[in-house]
Parts: structure tokens; sequence; C-alpha cells
């Protein structure tokens, strides 16, 4: 039966898994930069006081300044420096200065720049698929909202309270949620959140994520849209960035790899729930999809565990 509360970016996010892993405040002076590449991991930050340069690989430079949230689900290289960057060879490594805060710069040089900065973990058993439906990047400016739920996390990271790990998976799941939906989507190129921003596609894409179990053609998805069949599939194609019927397989090979990996249900239960008629029928669907079958992967995923 469909959730219709389940929405499209609370089931990406929920099945991503965020945990977190590192959260600190950084305090810097003075002319500083730091450089982060090959990075195994999404980041997130929020300039709390003060301004700093942000250059990501491919990207101009832009500037962040006090109230700003960045937020990076798949991890790019970037650079991060004072206004006046400094010269190559006077780079410093960040100094611990106390449990949680690091101070880049010059150690005698007056505070400039406070950020709580966080790193966090996806533990979907497939990130490729649910990170292709989000923005690289995304930079809102004066949303006080996220600069609270950051504090929060760092807050929570530093405590010893009872139910602490999932008060941190939660706070951090609310984090991309409200990070998601205050970005602007029609200014972001194909994928989820445009296609959230276009009222009639908007339907059909809480459609095919309220219920992963549903026989949905693109007939149906473009008579609840109101629109033609053929003016349904270009506009999906193009605002999506894949057909429907290619979007909609591919959501159920999510949601069924998340079941494979926690065990407890057959192939023909999996099956039902991911809109298949029989085992077999899913099997073949998953091998074309995933190039392993289900028990291959479920295998997999439980020896990597």
């Amino acid at each position: 039966m469909a959730d219709p509360d389940k929405d499209p970016l609370a089931s990406v996010v929920a099945l991503l898994k965020p945990s977190p892993s590192i959260s600190k405040m950084v305090e810097a002076g003075g002319p500083w930069q730091v450089q982060r590449q090959d990075l195994s991991s999404p980041f997130y930050c929020a300039i709390v006081e003060g301004a700093c340069v942000l250059t990501i690989t491919g990207r101009d430079p832009v500037t962040l300044a006090a109230g700003d949230f960045l937020l990076i689900p798949n991890p790019h290289s970037f650079t991060m420096s004072s206004l006046q960057p400094p010269a190559v060879d006077t780079v410093r490594m960040p100094l611990e200065i106390g449990p949680g805060t690091f101070r880049l710069g010059p150690p005698d040089a007056p505070v400039q720049l406070r950020s709580l900065v966080g790193h966090c973990d996806f533990n979907a058993p497939d990130k490729d698929l649910l990170l292709s439906l989000l923005p690289e990047v995304i930079h809102l400016r004066g949303q006080e909202r996220l600069t609270v739920l950051v504090s929060m996390i760092h807050d929570e990271t530093r405590s010893d309270r009872l139910a602490r790990s999932m008060i941190l998976e939660r706070l951090l799941e609310v984090l991309m949620i409200e990070a998601l939906r205050a970005h602007p989507g029609p200014d972001l190129p194909p994928g989820l959140l445009r296609g959230m921003s276009d009222p009639q596609l908007a339907g059909a894409l809480r459609r095919i994520h309220a219920d992963a179990s549903q026989q949905l053609s693109v007939s149906d998805l473009a008579r609840d849209a109101g629109i033609s069949r053929s003016g349904f599939f270009e506009r999906f194609r193009k605002e999506v960035g894949r057909a429907p019927m290619d979007y909609l397989t591919a959501w159920r090979m999510a949601v069924a790899r998340d079941l494979l990996s926690r065990g407890g249900l057959s192939n023909s239960q999996i099956a039902r729930r991911v809109g298949y008629g029989s085992a077999s029928a899913f099997g073949m669907a998953f091998v074309r999809h995933e190039g392993i079958s289900p028990g291959a992967y479920a295998d997999m995923h439980e020896a990597a565990g």
C-alpha cells in the first residue's frame, strides 16, 4: 500500500542511511588555506562568523560568509582559504586547540572565521544511484535552521548522553532534508529536486516513491499528471535526467538492494515489495540491472559486513 507521507526526498535520504563521523569547530585567522583531496565521505559546514573562499575542482571560487551553509553529498576535491590566501610555502596544518576545536592560520593572529564542519557516512548498500538524484553541491544563504541543526549535531557529538547515536542519525537526516528542500529546484541540473519543482512531475515522483510494489506505466503517470504520454515522457526525461521507466526500475532496484542487505526476506517476498510478480522475474531484472543475482548480492553484502 502506498504511503502518502513517504515523499521522494524522505525516501532517498532514508535509504542513504546517513550517520555522522566527524564534527568540529574550526577557527581561523590571518592567511590560511586547507586542501581536501580524495574525500571518502560527504562534507558539510555552517559559517558562524567571518568569511572564506571555497574552490571546488572544476568550479568557480565561491565566497562563504556568516549564515552560509554548504553540503557536498558526493565527495569532491576542494580548497578553502582566507579571503587573501597565503603563499603556498606558508600553508599550515590545522592545529587541535581543544576537544573538537581546530585552528587554522598563524596561532597569534586574531580569529576572523568560525565555522562548524562535519563529515558523515552514507551506509546505503549502493550509494551511486541515490547520489545521482541529488545536487553535487548545495550552497544556501541565510538559513538559520541549518546552522542550528549543525550546532546541535556538534553539541551531541561532544556529549555522552543516552541514545546519542540515534539522536545524531536523526539530526543528520533532518539536516539533509532541510538543506535539500531549501534549494531552489528549477535552478538545479536534471535530477530529483528539479523534477519535484515541476508541479505536474512532482505527483508522478511521489507516486513512484510512495510504494515500489505498484504496477505503473508511463500512461498511468502521464494521466495523473494531466498531460499526454509523449509530452510526459519528454518532460520527465528533461527534468529528472532519465526516462520514467528507467527511473522506476532504478528506484525498485535501490529498494531491493536495501532489503537484500537487511536479510530476513525471501526473494519472493522482496519481488512483491518491488513490483515483480515472481522471484524469477525479479531475479532476471536484478541481474540485468546489477550484473549479479539477488542471492550473490546478499552473500557479498553479508561477507562485507
